[in-house]
């Protein structure tokens, strides 16, 4: 699901690129040779990151430090704060006034906005009350409403309730891998959410297996009342990991996983 493009629209990307996983292609094994300098590559990085964990101990003063609109030193590491424990429609809400809690949000509202519940229009509106700020809420609930018309969900194989066919699991999931804070005062944040996302419908019969992707969200919020919320959204692609050696699973894995995996909640 992609929130949005450039111009701040939201759009869905559909998969690219021909071969259909479920039909039991596979990734080229690499050479043993190549796999090896994989593997030695792969301890260099742990002890990299290992000999950076360990050092100075403490890092809440570089976390700290910095101009009030710059990002901080180590801007995605753990701070070790709780997540929220309160919900408004079934999302995460009741962030910290501060931008920690901008960047939770963000995180959070990326993945509602990036969830198979927006190609349900029940669900869809339930989404946007919750998380968008009471001065953009109709221009978002009508531009995301234009968006998932029944034309386009009919062109990705759902009916116009965004119900998946008989034997076919329908999988729109987005995973924040980090955030980033590019403006802050004390009522609005600009937040920037690096995310993996996986979409498409997982069937043996289906013409658009389910494929993954890489993009960055761009979040603007206010703070409204008692919590961040949402003003605007944008997305880029990227940025973009070589994928690895693993095989393409079958539909029938993906269905499971899918169904069998809960998301999470995301906090700094």
């Amino acid at each position: 699901m992609s929130l949005g493009d450039d111009t701040g629209q939201t759009r869905t990307r559909l998969p690219e690129g021909g071969g259909d996983p479920y039909g039991g292609q596979r990734r080229g094994a690499r050479s043993s040779s190549r796999s090896l300098v994989t593997v030695v590559g792969v301890v260099v990085v742990l002890i990299a990151a290992i000999a950076f964990a360990n050092r100075g101990g403490d890092d809440s003063a570089a976390e700290e430090g910095g101009s009030a609109d710059s990002p901080k030193a180590a801007a995605t590491a753990p701070s070790g704060k709780k997540p929220v424990d309160a919900k408004t429609a079934g999302i995460p809400s009741g962030f910290a006034h501060d931008r920690q809690g901008a960047e939770s949000a963000a995180a959070n509202y990326a993945v509602a906005l990036g969830s198979d519940g927006m190609f349900r229009p029940d669900r869809r509106r339930e989404i946007v009350q919750a998380l968008a700020d009471s001065r953009s809420v109709d221009s978002l609930q009508s531009g995301f409403d234009a968006d998932y018309s029944a034309d386009f969900l009919k062109s990705l194989g759902l009916d116009a309730n965004g119900k998946a066919p008989d034997g076919s699991t329908f999988v729109n999931r987005t995973v924040p891998a980090g955030t980033k804070v590019t403006a802050y005062s004390d009522n609005a944040a600009t937040v920037e959410v690096w995310c993996h996302g996986l979409f498409g419908l997982a069937g043996e019969k289906s013409t658009n297996p389910v494929t993954s992707s890489w993009f960055t969200v761009t979040m603007k919020l206010n703070w409204s009342g008692d919590d961040w919320k949402v003003s605007e959204t944008s997305q880029k692609t990227g940025p973009t990991p070589v994928p690895g050696d693993n095989p393409v699973s079958g539909a029938d894995e993906i269905s499971k996983a899918v169904q069998e995996f809960g998301g999470l909640t995301y906090a700094r």
